[in-house]
Order: C-alpha cells, then structure tokens, then sequence
C-alpha cells in the first residue's frame, strides 16, 4: 500500500482512510508545531504522553501541556524542567530536573512529593495512576502518590541492559506482579534490542532479546478465567539474518489450573526496504485484544493476540515515531513525529477488518474466529457454508462451537430444529444437548433458545439445572418461560417474570407465596396500576397480618400513600384489631407530617385509654409523632399515672408544679433533663417549690443545680438554697461548679458553707488552688471568723501578698506555731517579709533566730540581707549565713553578705576576697571601694574581666598602674588594651598623662618581666590597635634585628613589616632584604592595598619568593610569577613590563593573565596574540565580545580555529561562522555550517539577518529548513514568487503575513490575496490585515479579499464579520443583506457599533432583534426616526429586559406618536407598573390622562390606587356619575377619605350622595348622615344609622325626626333599626312626641321576640330523664388522683 500522504491540518475530524476496504482507520488529531511548540522540544524525553487526556512538552523557559479532552486547549506554565510527564488520569504532573524529582497536583495548586534520586533518571513513565516508575543507569524505582515514601527500589537493571542502551520502554503487568523493561544499543548489524522481564514475587529476572513488549488480558475460549499474557517482539542480536518474530505466552498462571496459553513465534513479515527498522512501541487495544507494532521507519503492524497473526501491515508515516499511547475506551492508538510534530490516531475499522481478511489475507478460519469473537459483520456466508459442512459431516461438537463463535449469524430457530432433526449417536447425549452445552459455555442463551431448553429439562423433573442457569444469567427470561416454571417451583418463575418484566403475573407469585409486603414497592418501581381496596378488604378478614403488611406497603409507596389512613386505620379499629392498627399508623405516621396531627394523637388515645399505656410510652419514647394534641395527651398520661409523660406535655408552670407533687415517683434523671426544657423563670419557680416541701427534694435539686448552673445562673441558685436555708444542699452544688466555675461569688460561698459546715479541709483547698474568688472578701470573712483552723486564711494571704496582715493577725493572736509552720512548711521564699514583720513588731530575736535556722537553705539569702541591712540588723545573720556556708552552700548572696560582715569587722577580708571563690566581686568590690581600694582592686581581679571598667577605674582614681599594667599583660585581651590605650587627650591636645604612666609601666615592668610569647604578642597587637607606631617600631626592632629568643618568630616579623608600611613605608624595602621568615603572599597583598600602594615592594616580594631558593614546587613558582605580573597589570598598569616579563619567565599562565590584562585593556589584537601563545580558549566569551566590538574578525578567525581545538562550545562555532559572514568568506561558511558543528544556527541566522546580511542568512536557513525565516530573506532580496513558496512550507501565520505585507508593498496583489487567505484564517490576526490594507489605502483589495475568504473551508467568525465592517465603510448597500445571510456568523456587537458608526440605522436594529438585544433595538428606533417600525417596535419593546426602556417608550410614543398610544399600551399592559404609569400621564398633563383613559379602564381590574384615583378625577370632571359610583363599588383602593371630602361640596346632588356613601363605606356615620340630613335624603340616613348599629346613633336620628315632625320616618327607622334600638328609648318618645300609632308595630314586635325567647330558655332548663345516671358516672371520676381525699 501507498504511505499516506501528510495533510497538515490542525484538528482533524474527518478520518483519513488509508485505502478501500483497509483495517484501520487513520487521522490526524492536532500538529503540535503548529500550536507554537519548538521543533527542538518535540523529540524523545522533552515530549510525553501518557494516556489520552495530555500531551507535555518542555520547552527552555516553560511547560506546554495540551488538553486533548479539551478539542487541544494550550496551557504553558513557566516552569523550568529537564522533563515533565502527567498522570494518565488525573491533573497530577511529575516534573524532572538533575536528580531531582517532583509531584505537583495542578487542581489543587500544592505540591504532593519531592525526593532526589541518588543517581540520574534515564527513564521515565507512570505505570499506573497512582505509581510513578523512574529507571536509573542501574535500578527500577517505583514510587507511590499515597503516603509519604521516598521511591522504593524493584529491580537491578540486567546486564544485558548495561549503560550503553537506552531505555526506551518500561511497562507493568495489570496484576503488578511482572515488570518488563526494554532498551536498545547500538550493534554489528544495527540496532540491538533488549528486554529484561521481572517477577516482582520471585525476585528473579529473564532477559529477552527483542524491542517491544507489553502486557495484555485476553479471554480464551474454554476457559473460565482469563488470561495475562506478554506479547513482545523478537530479534536475536547475534543472528541478524533471522526475521523478527512475534510471542505471546501467558504468565503467572497457577500450574493447578491448568497449562498456561502459549502460542508458538509467528514470523512478522517485514517488508524488502526495512530490513534495518525495528520497532519502537507495541501498544495493545484491549477492547479487541489486538497488538499494535509501531516502528522507527513508520511501518504499523496490527496482530491478533488470540491467534498470533499478523492482520495488517502499512507505512503511515515517513518520520519518526517517539512516543504512543493508547485510548483504552476505544481501543485507538495515539502516535507522535519527531520534529514536526503530528498527533496521529489509528483505530480498528471494524467493519472493513473481516473482508480485508477475507479478500487480502484469504484466512477464512481468521475471519471467522475474529468477526465471532468480535462480532463483526462480513462472515455471514463463511459462516453458513462451514455450518452446512460441519452437520453435513455429522460434526455435532464443531459445528456447535461453529455457531457459537458467529455471534448472531446462526443463533436462530432454524439452527435448534437441525440439531433437533440430528438423531443421537448411541451412547452420546442428544445433538440439541450438544449443542446448548457448548453454546452455555460460551456465554448466554436468546429467548428461544432458553425456551427450548427448558421443555426437556423440566420434563425430566431438574429444575435445580434451571435455577442454576438463571443464576449464571445464562437464559433470556420471557414470559413463556416462566410459564413453564410456573406449575413445578413459583419462586423460580417468580425470578423470571421479575427479569421478564411480566409484572401481573409477577405480582400473582408474590401473592402464591404470601409476600404481601413486597408487592406495592414492587408495582411502584416498574410503575404498575391495580385495585388495591379491593385486595386489602379481602385481606382483612382471611389473613390480618397479611393485610398489614399490604397496607403497609400501599402507605409507604413511593409518590404518597395509595390509600386513604384515617379510612384505613378506622377499618382496623371496626375489626377490633388494636395491635394491628397501632402498627399500621406507626408506619403510616412515621414521617412525622403536620396533617397528621389528629391520627397521631388518636394513636396515642387507643392505647393509653385501651390499656396498653406501655406501647404508647414506648411512641412517645422514641419521639417519632410530635404533632399530636399535646395537652390532651398529656391529661391522659396524668390519669394513667404517667407522671413523667404527663410533665413532658405540659407547658404551663401550674400544671408542672402539679405533676411535679409526685417527683417522688420520678426518675431522677428524668427530673433532671426535665429542667432543660423549662426557661429560666420556671426553672427558678419550679425548683423553689420543690425545696419548700422539705429536705427529701435537695438531693435531687443539687443535681438540678450542678447541670443547669449556667442556664439559671449561680446567683440565683445560690439565693434559692440560702431562701430555705439549705446550706448542706448548697454546700454540695457548689462544690460540684466550684472547680470550674469562673464566677467569684460561687468561691466566696463555697468558702463560707465550707466553713459554716467545718468542712475546713475544702475551705483550705479552695484558698489555695483557686484564682477566681474576691482575695479581700475572703481574708475579711476568715479573719472576722477567728476559726480555729487558720489554714485557710493562710493560704489566701500567702498567695495575695497579704503577708503583713497575715504576720500581723498570728502574731497578735498568740498563734506564733501557725507563723512558724508558714515560713517552714508553706511558703519558706516569704520569711523575709515575715522576718522584715517581726522586726517592725519588736519580735525577740531569739524567735527570728529560731525561725531563720528552722527555715534554713529555703529562705531567699538576697532579699533577707537587704531587709536586715535596711534595718541595720545584718549582723543577726551572722550565724544563720555560717551555717548556710558550712552546708556546702554556694550561693553568691550567703558569700556577699558573709563578706560584708567580715570586711566591716576587719576579719582577714584580704584573704577571704582571694580565696573565696562564690562571692559576686562586683558586690564586694562596690562594697570595698569606700574602705580600702586595694581591697576593691583584688575583688574586680577576682571576676575574670566582668569588672574590668570598675578595675580601670579605681587604678586610674587610685594610681594603681604597675597593678593594672600587670592585670592587662596577663589578661592578653586586645578589647580591654583598647579601653586603656585608647583614652582621648585632654582638653589642651596633650596627651593624657595616667595613660602615658600606663605605658611606661607596660614597657619598663610588664614585658621585661613576661616570658610568654603570646603575652608578647597581643601586647604588640594592642600596641598596633592603639595607633604606637613609634613605639610598636622600637620594640619590635629590639626584639627582632637585636637578637633575643623571638627573632625569628614569624608572627613578629609580620608584625614588624606590617609596623613600618603603616608608619614608615621608607624602611619596609631594607626589613623586606632583611627578613626572610615573613608571609610573603599577605604581606603582598597589604602592600598593593589601596591604603599603601607599595606596588614596587610587592614585586620585589614576589619575584624574590619566585626563586627556588625560597619556593620548591613549581606550582608555587609559577603562582609566584602569576602574581608579580599580575602586579604589573592590575596596579601598575605597564603593559610594555609586562609583556617583557612574560617574554623573559615564558610560562603559559603568565601569557594567559597578560591577555587577559590586555583585553580588559581593550587590546583584543594583542590579548589574542597572548592568548594563542598560551593556548588558552578559556576566556573565548569575553575575547569574541572585544573582538566583535573592535571588528577584528581576520584576527579573530586563527583564534577561534585554536579554541575548537580543545573546546567544542556553541559560542565559538557561532562565532567562527559570524566571523566567515562578516569577512564575506561564503565558501567556508557553506562548508562549515554543512559539516559537523555545535553552533546555534538559527541564531546566527538571525543575527546575519539582522544585520543585512541576507545572502550569507539565506544560505544559513537553507542548511535548516528554517522556512519562515528564508522566506524573510527572499522578501528582502525581493524574490517574492520564491518567498510565498518559502511561507507555504513555513506554514506559519506570521511568515504569511510579512509576505502578504510585502507583496502588498510591492503591489503584487495575487501573491498578496493568496497569503492573505492563509492569515485571516486566523481570528488574531484579521485585524492587523484590514489595518494594513487600509493605511495603504487598498480597499477594494481588501473587500475582494475577505470575500473570497468566505468560500475558506475553515472560515470563521472573524472573517464574516469584518467583511460586514468593511461593507459599512465601502459598500453600504451590501451590509442588510450580509447581515440577513451570515448573522450566525458574525459578532453582531462588532457589526452592529460599526453600522451606528456609518448611520446605518435600520441594519443595526435588525441585527439587535435578531441577537436578542431588544434592549438595544428599542432605544435606537426611539433615538433614530430613520429606523422606526411599529409593528417591530411592539414586538421588541415586550422582549426588553430593562424595564426602565418600557417606561421611556410609554413618553416617546406620547410624543411621538400618540395616535398609536393605546395600542402601545394593549402590548405593555402585562409588563409595566401601572402606578407609575399613571404618574407619568399625570406628570404630562391632562391630555395625556384623557388619551390613557381607556388604558385605565383596561387595568383598573388590578385595583391600584393610582389608577382608581385618576379615573375617578376623569368621571367628577366630565360629571359622570354613574361610572364613579360603579368604580367606587367595585374597586376600594384609593383614598376615600379625600374624595369624599372632594365630593361634599359639589354642586349635584348626586355627587353629594355619593361622598355621603364613601363616608357610610368607611365608617365615618356621623359625617354621612349629617350630609343626607342636608340634602333631605331621609332613606340614606336610615339605611346608615341601621348599618352603623350604634344605639347612639340611631337615637339620635329617632330624635332628629321628632324634633322635625318626620312622622313617617320616625315609623320607618323604628323598623328599619329595630335589632338596635332599646324599647325605652322608642317608648320615650312615642309617648313624648305622641306617636302612639308610630311606634306601636315596633312594640307589637318587641312583645313577640321575648316572648319567643323565654319560651326557647324553658325547654332548655327543663330537667330531662338520665341525668342522675349522668351525675353518678362523673361522681365516679371525682375520687380520681385523690380528689376525694381532700388534697385539691
């Protein structure tokens, strides 16, 4: 077959099909060169692949990682990194860099793991989502994502893989107990491939010859297990004529189970032109169980693994394929290209593999085994012809396996009738046996065969095969099938209507087999309607447990009950089936709903009042119904004598106190929990009812207490024990809180009950460990109580400082045991204070002294001798401080004070100050300074320089300078030589003469005296730190030159030189000839400082120690020689010596550090003749940088020809090409770039191409195919034909657009469109075109242009809509018309702002409608009349999101356009507030409430008050009565008040009437009869005064008609207000008035009404028979509870 040919298109959909009928199906996923990723970066370890979700490649200064889930999304990272591979399945990226390793979770944004590797990674891949494999240059790591583990070594690398091959494989075993490792090496015949095959179990290794491997599970046929094989390719390395063969072989099988799978090799049949490839991958699809064999030259091989054959064979590639992957959802296979980067998948065309087999291999056995196993078509007739052979030979076994193996093919009722037409053979079972047999084993029966099978099989009475069968799932179950189970085992046909889904018959086997309580879950599932009354009714009598469980399943059914509870609950209850109805409601109530708030109760009534209060305390136990009625309940637990429950129903305190009589009867936890549910009040009030009936209650009450202390509060709790005097009960509360209790009050009580109780040992606990009680409070209280145990107030003084006072109390008390007992046993740190008390208190001293021994060690020495002290009693401590020494005490305070007492009693204190070693003598010496100086010198000596200010100044004050010259000599301390030597003058600039006195001791006493070199020495450094030089000088030469035991004393030597460069450099030349044991190289060094500049004397130095004489090694010569040109160079700056003296030593270092010299000179020329003497390309950077600079490039070429010599870096290559392109030498720089070279070529090329050089960068660009950049080349040498073809092999957008730029410049508008198309295909760069044609003013270019853009394969949004752009600005009469036809294709807000930019109004609206942005739409045709269109405008201006804009169209169509207003209205009237509406009419004037009047009237049904309002004004103004009062009747929201106000004074009577109305509608009687009184409407004043029902109203309207003689209207109220009026009242008046006839009806009907009344309350106070039955049942109830004892 043809190789396929490349097609470099990024994102590929449509597949490439190799050629007719061909296996395989081939495309191209993406082009990882195209999505920017370097041509460097793609190739082996820089580009991984792990599975199918993420391809990585590591770039210089990034990460690129492409998300192939995710259409090929680009995300770079700046990460720095030698490799990267991600996770096949998670975001987890493991990065590589040296030795070290790192596991970043990019979701997450956190680092998982880092470890470094003892030794470099060669090798790397995930061998399983959550192992990480690293292969080094000797061992296999794994290293797992759980835990925290550093990588753990598996195996040692096989020597057969030593470190000449590369590892370019590495996989694990699915079971992860086999690892096989596969590299190649260079060999005789080509190249060598190696595999070393691990057993992680047995630790032990097999090496293979071969290239590729990888492990597989395959399913045999015949066996139940599957199998794990290892199928790898073999090449023997030693006989290389042999051809590759392909294994497979199963590994770690048990043997137990039988022989493992093996294939014998089978041959792979590789092509004449690649007898030197080898593969590079093997991948399996393990949806198939097929092999693909991937090589280095692009051949792919696909093998069947069952079989071992090879099934296709193809060149797909002409690169190089480095790294594979595969797509286990659909068995693909992922490849990627060396350099150009091409992401192809290859995958099985399954319906082309069987006739390419058939067709092509002529393997019919193949295609038959392949399209059964895979079921795929193509093997139909194969499959019958075999067939017919097959039962024609009488070949039962075959030709069943035959059909088992076609999938579909044969499965047929026909293929069962001629296996039952088969007579058996005899001794062998039935053929039809035969065959279910085989097909059984081979997976699972059709529907008919299952039946077929059946019929013998239960014939035969064994059922047991069937059930075993159905197990298996080895049977299709139908309908017909379970009928035939049915008459033999219901369960067994039950199990197969469930998979039948025959949910009738199912239901009846459930109903067969007494299973009620699985039908209802049952017919829900599957979704199945049945009567289920009419089977619960008959349930309920034959079977009531059975009906139970049914009703419990109906009521539970998923959607809601299928039948009625109540209905239910009370045809139970008609049965008298108590027990069965409690367990129904239980599980019809058990999701605890509100509406069964009446069921729940009734539940709890049956039995409480039933007799079975136990199953109802177990409901309410398990707090499953909370909506019942509560206080009932509660009732009834009372009668029952339920007392908790009846407390737990009650809310109110009265009927708690009640029940609460019996607590007695109570669980005290009960009791206990029962308080939190009471709030703080009732707690209180509750608690002091039970204290108050007597102490049985205060252990129970203690209890409530302790736990509900911080509810109730402590303060209270307290007052409620003290209230009934219940001081044990409080004493136990408030022990139990006082621990944790923060609250000063519970501590303060707890100390006084404590107490009051005498319980002392608490009160003295409390004292000591608390920190929260009132210390004043409770020292006052323990002191008023004088209690005999004053242990307590000890405590609490102790800790509070309250010492004096504590002092004071036990010594006036006489209690000097319990003073004594304190500072011994309690607190032995505050016996100074108590002693300081005692003192004050005139306390004997024998007391204190017995005291002071009692407490020995333990009292603090400091503060008692600064108490004693203070008081002038120190001396009283004398034998306390002795006895203190005599224990072996060290304390410096027992010392300091000891030492006082001696040295003011003159006791030996010289002595005592020398040999004492545990005084502070800072202390002492402080102490000494007033009495004897001498005495204070010795004690700062004492302190090993802690004193040496104190020491310094007393010697000063005291002219103790032979003493200080000593102590600094013997100290050898350069910080304090500097406190005394560096003494400022005096004021008159002299120097300081104790100073001087110093120095002459120094130098007359302390030296002459000191044999000790270092003594000598640090007096000469402190002598140097001080600034003597003349002094220093003197010395060092008497030491020194004048002989003595440190002449040759290196140190001093040193120092002499160093003396005399410091304060006279003249002699440093003579002692430089004199001395020769002095550190030549520091003191060089000094000498060419900058503070001495000695440059002469630093040659001098090093030349004299360059002489062998001075220094043996030759290295330290040449060092030597180094460093004196080095001063000539650096310091001296005479190259003219230097180069004499390079010329005279001749050494190649010394040429190597005057080129440098000269170069930093900047004398490139001569720098590089030094440096070619001293054939040294080591400073080749910085010698190209100056010779680039100065432009020396012939002298630079012998130079760099030097350094490739022994360097091969990519700078000097680089160079020397430059170095050929600048001295135009093109022939050696096409035979240098052509030949071996580490140069960077491209970037030469761009520095040539930088600099105008384009001939020399042409020829640099073709040597790398660098297309982009030769098509620059071409653009500047103005070959521009040569250029567009150069960018179409470049393929690269921005090499298009520079040459479609410059074509463009140069007027070549063909080759310009050609690549054009080629840029706008890019959405970035669409813009920078358009902007280019345009500045060069080419617009009818540009139109053309992006017009044949349109007819792009791949045209995107980009290009319709800036063609829609330029038309705005061309071709105006083209933009609606583009618009209407590419709207899904264009960016409608780019289009739309430029067509408002052109004025093109009517587009713009059109392309809002059609978007959706009706917003948008509505304001331009409101801003522009142009655009305007009613009809449109209606149907957007409902569509708008903004409401604000409706509001807006509501005004502009008053203005605008106020004929259509209504209609505009009509559209809105769903949409908009009407208030605001209104508002906005009102705000616009009176024509515009008149032109909205029929809107009103449309949407006055809404009954807003703005609206009813407005047209209420409308009808009083056009005098429209009738519709006002019609308004007012049917719509009340507005402000009646006003408008009847409005209408009270209008001119019409009818007006009038209705303002009366409003104020009768609002109540206001008064207001409304006064009005109808005015206008003579006597009707309207009656009917208000009778619908006020105000007595007093009425009356006085009665009297109003009398006073105006309105007879007939008195008669008429009477009637019309009778129910209101009182008789007196009538009475009065008739009689005053003489109305008797008027008032007579009223009184006729007054006398029938009561006496209708008395007549009613007669028969319902007449006794009737059975009520003394009636109050002999309630007597009964009365001697419930005790109510009959007299207790209520």
């Amino acid at each position: 077959l043809p190789p396929l040919p490349y097609t470099p298109l990024l994102y590929q959909k449509k597949s490439i099909t190799m050629a007719a009928n061909v296996p395989i199906v081939f495309n191209e996923a993406l082009n990882l060169a195209s999505l920017g990723v370097p041509e460097t970066s793609i190739k082996h370890g820089l580009t991984t692949m792990s599975s199918d979700n993420w391809i990585v490649c590591v770039e210089p200064s990034q990460v690129t990682m492409v998300d192939l889930k995710n259409g090929g999304q680009i995300t770079r990272r700046a990460i720095t990194a030698e490799a990267a591979i991600m996770n096949p399945s998670q975001n987890i990226i493991a990065l590589r860099s040296g030795t070290r390793v790192q596991i970043f979770n990019l979701d997450a944004k956190q680092k998982l793991k880092s470890y470094e590797m003892p030794e470099a990674v060669v090798f790397w891949k995930w061998a399983s989502p959550s192992t990480l494999a690293m292969v080094t240059s000797t061992a296999v790591f794994h290293w797992s994502l759980a835990g925290s583990e550093d990588p753990a070594k598996v195996f040692d690398r096989h020597q057969s893989l030593g470190a000449n091959s590369q590892i370019i494989n590495y996989n694990v075993s699915p079971d992860n107990k086999w690892c096989l490792l596969g590299g190649i090496s260079a060999g005789q015949g080509g190249i060598n491939g190696n595999m070393q095959l691990y057993s992680i179990e047995k630790k032990v290794s097999q090496p293979l010859q071969g290239h590729a491997g990888a492990f597989a599970v395959i399913k045999i046929m015949g066996r139940e297990d599957p199998a794990q094989v290892l199928v790898f390719h073999e090449k023997k390395n030693d006989l290389p004529q042999e051809p590759p063969k392909i294994f497979v072989m199963e590994i770690g099988r048990d043997p137990a189970k039988g022989a493992a799978f093996r294939l014998p090799p089978t041959q792979i049949p590789v092509p004449a032109d690649a007898a030197a490839d080898f593969p590079v991958s093997l991948m399996i699809d393990k949806k198939d169980e097929i092999a693909f064999l991937m090589t280095k030259m692009g051949y792919l091989y696909m093998f069947d693994i069952i079989s071992g054959k090879t099934m296709y064979r193809a060149k797909i590639t002409q690169d190089v394929v480095f790294c594979t992957a595969t797509q286990d959802s659909t068995g693909a296979m992922y490849g990627i290209t060396v350099r150009r980067g091409q992401v192809f998948r290859i995958q099985l065309n399954g319906q082309a593999l069987v006739p390419y087999i058939v067709s092509t291999l002529r393997d019919n056995d193949l295609a038959i085994k392949v399209a059964g196993r895979l079921n795929l078509p193509g093997a139909e007739n194969l499959y019958a012809a075999e067939f017919e052979r097959l039962i024609g030979a009488r070949d039962v076994v075959n030709a069943a396996k035959l059909v088992a193996s076609s999938g579909t093919a044969l499965r047929t009722p026909a293929t069962i009738a001629r296996f039952q037409q088969i007579p058996a053979e005899p001794g062998s079972p039935q053929p039809v046996f035969q065959y279910f047999s085989t097909l059984l084993e081979s997976g699972r029966l059709n529907e008919q065969e299952s039946i077929e099978l059946a019929k013998p099989v239960l014939q035969q009475g064994r059922p047991q095969l069937l059930e075993k069968w159905l197990k298996d799932d080895k049977l299709q179950c139908s309908e017909t099938l379970g009928d035939l189970i049915m008459p033999s085992d219901v369960g067994m046909a039950l199990s197969v209507y469930l998979r039948a889904e025959c949910h009738a018959k199912a239901i009846n086997c459930f109903v067969q087999r007494g299973e009620y309580e699985k039908i209802v879950p049952y017919a829900t599932s599957v979704g199945f309607k049945m009567d289920y009354s009419t089977m619960l009714s008959q349930l309920l009598f034959n079977n009531p447990q059975g009906a139970l469980d049914l009703a419990k399943g109906l009521v539970n059914a998923e959607g809601g009950p299928l039948i009625d509870i109540q209905s239910t609950a009370e045809a139970f209850l008609s049965s008298n089936r108590v027990q069965e109805t409690t367990a129904f409601l239980l599980e019809a109530l058990k999701d605890n709903k509100e509406e069964h708030a009446y069921l729940q109760t009734k539940l709890l009534e049956i039995n409480l009042i039933g007799g079975a209060p136990q199953v109802a305390d177990a409901i309410m136990q398990n707090g499953i119904l909370t909506h019942y009625d509560r206080p009932h309940v509660g009732k009834l637990c009372e009668k029952a004598g339920m007392w908790q429950r009846a407390a737990e129903h009650y809310t109110d305190i009265n009927d708690i106190k009640r029940v609460f009589k019996n607590s007695h009867q109570m669980a005290p936890e009960f009791v206990v929990e029962y308080f939190g549910k009471l709030n703080r009040d009732q707690s209180i009030s509750l608690l002091k009812d039970m204290l108050s009936r007597g102490p049985a209650n205060v252990q129970v009450c203690v209890e409530i207490a302790k736990k509900y202390n911080d509810e109730l509060g402590a303060t209270d709790l307290v007052g409620v024990f003290e209230q009934n005097k219940a001081t044990e009960g409080l004493y136990y509360y408030l022990g139990a809180i006082v621990n944790f209790s923060e609250d000063p009050v519970v501590h303060f009580k707890y100390i006084q009950a404590s107490c009051q109780l005498g319980q002392f040992k608490e009160a003295e606990r409390v004292c000591r460990d608390s920190n929260i009680y009132v210390p004043e409070d409770v020292k006052d209280y323990l002191m008023n109580a004088k209690l005999p145990d004053p242990r307590p107030l000890i405590h609490v003084c102790d800790r509070f400082d309250f010492v004096d006072e504590l002092t004071d109390f036990l010594y006036l008390n006489s209690l000097l045991q319990y003073l004594e007992v304190y500072v011994t046993k309690v607190s032995p740190a505050k016996t100074p204070q108590v002693i300081g008390k005692l003192f004050d208190l005139g306390a004997n001293e024998d007391f204190i002294k017995r005291i002071l021994m009692a407490v020995g060690t333990a009292c603090p020495v400091d503060e008692l001798v600064e108490i004693a002290e203070t008081r002038n009693r120190l001396r009283l401590l004398q034998p306390w401080l002795e006895a203190r020494v005599a224990t072996g005490s060290t304390e410096p305070g027992t010392h300091n004070a000891l030492g006082k007492i001696y040295i003011t009693l003159n006791k030996d204190p010289k002595a005592f100050l020398l040999n004492n070693m545990f005084y502070e003598p800072k202390v002492l010496g402080l102490f000494c300074e007033s009495l004897d100086p001498s005495l204070a010198f010795l004690a700062y000596k004492k302190s090993s320089g802690e004193c040496d200010d104190n020491l310094i100044k007393i010697s000063f004050d005291h002219g103790l300078y032979r003493d200080l010259a000593r102590y600094l000599v013997e100290r050898q301390d350069l910080e304090l030589w500097a406190r005394v030597l560096n003494k400022e003058e005096t004021e008159d600039g002299h120097e300081d003469p104790q100073k001087r006195q110093l120095i002459d001791q120094v130098v007359e006493w302390a030296l002459p005296e000191s044999t000790s070199a270092d003594e000598v020495s640090c007096t000469v450094k402190a002598f140097m730190a001080a600034d003597l030089p003349g002094e220093l000088i003197v010395l060092l030469e008497r030491i020194i030159l004048q002989g003595s035991d440190f002449s040759d004393n290196k140190n001093l030597q040193n120092l002499l030189i160093l003396t005399a460069i410091r304060a006279d450099a003249s002699r440093v030349a003579g002692y430089i000839d004199q001395l020769d044991n002095f550190d030549a190289k520091d003191i060089a060094l000094i000498c060419v400082s900058e503070s001495h500049m000695l440059y002469e004397e630093a040659f001098t130095i090093y030349v004299k120690f360059a002489k062998p004489e001075f220094t043996e090694s030759k290295e330290d010569q040449i060092e030597m020689q180094v460093s004196a040109i080095g001063v000539l160079v650096d310091y001296m700056k005479d190259l003219d010596r230097a180069k004499t003296f390079a010329a005279q030593v001749d050494k190649k270092p010394v040429w190597s550090k005057l080129g440098k010299a000269q170069l930093e000179e900047k004398c490139p020329a001569d720098a590089i003749d030094s440096y070619i003497h001293a054939q040294d390309p080591s400073e080749y950077v910085a010698v190209c940088s100056e010779a680039r600079e100065a432009e020396i490039w012939t002298e630079l070429i012998p130079y760099l020809v030097m350094a490739r010599k022994s360097l091969q870096e990519n700078v000097l290559d680089t160079e020397l090409i430059y170095a050929y392109a600048k001295t135009n030498n093109l022939t050696e720089l096409e035979k240098f770039v052509n030949g071996p070279n580490v140069a960077n070529i491209q970037g030469i090329g761009d520095r040539c191409f930088d600099e105008q050089l384009y001939n020399a960068a042409k020829t640099i660009y073709q040597s790398i195919n660098n297309n982009s950049k030769l098509a620059l080349c071409h653009i500047h040498l103005e070959e521009y034909r040569e250029a567009v073809q150069a960018a179409g092999k470049a393929n690269n957008v921005g090499t298009w657009k520079a040459v479609c730029f410059a074509c463009l410049r140069a007027g070549e508008f063909r080759l310009a469109s050609t690549c054009g198309l080629e840029v706008i295909k890019y959405p970035d760069h669409v813009d920078e075109v358009v902007a280019y044609y345009s500045d060069l003013g080419h617009f009818t270019h540009l139109v053309s242009l992006f017009e044949q853009g349109l007819g792009l394969e791949d045209a995107h949004i980009g290009i319709f809509t800036e063609l829609g752009i330029l038309y705005t600005k061309h071709v105006p009469g083209k933009v609606m018309e583009h618009c209407k036809v590419f709207f899904s294709k264009l960016n409608v807000s780019k289009v739309v702002r430029a067509c408002e930019r052109a004025r093109l109004f009517s587009p713009a609206v059109y392309l809002h409608m059609q978007n959706k942005e009706f917003d948008n739409a509505v304001k331009i045709m409101m801003e522009r009349a142009t655009a305007f269109e009613h009809e449109l405008f209606l149907d957007a201006i409902v569509k708008v999101r903004n409401a604000e804009i409706m509001y807006k169209a509501v005004q502009f169509y008053l203005s605008v356009h106020p004929t259509q207003f209504t209609r505009l209205m009509e559209v809105m009237e769903p949409h908009v507030d009407h208030s605001r509406v209104v508002n906005q009419l009102r705000r616009t004037g009176d024509w515009a409430l008149q032109l909205g009047i029929s809107y009103m009237q449309n949407v006055q049904g809404g009954d807003l008050s703005a609206v009813n309002e407005a047209l209420n004004e409308l009808f009083i103004d056009d005098e429209d009565y009738e519709s006002l009062r019609k308004s007012i009747d049917r719509f009340k929201n507005f402000n009646m008040i006003a408008l009847a106000q409005k209408l009270s004074t209008h001119e019409l009577l009818e007006f009038r009437r209705i303002s009366a109305y409003v104020y009768r509608c609002n109540k206001k009687w008064s207001q409304s009869i006064d009005l109808s009184k005015g206008d003579r409407m006597w009707k309207d004043c009656i009917d208000t005064a009778n619908e006020s029902a105000d007595s007093e109203i009425i009356e006085n309207l009665l009297r109003f008609f009398c006073d105006t003689s309105e007879k007939e209207c008195f008669c008429a109220a009477l009637y019309t207000c009778y129910a209101h009026i009182s008789p007196d009242v009538a009475l009065e008046l008739g009689w005053i008035n003489g109305y008797h006839n008027f008032v007579m009806p009223f009184f006729i009907q007054t006398f029938k009404h009561t006496h209708e009344r008395l007549q009613k309350l007669e028969e319902k106070t007449t006794p009737k028979e059975g009520d003394n039955a009636e109050d002999e049942i309630a007597g009964s109830y009365g001697g419930l509870n005790g109510f009959n004892s007299g207790m209520l």
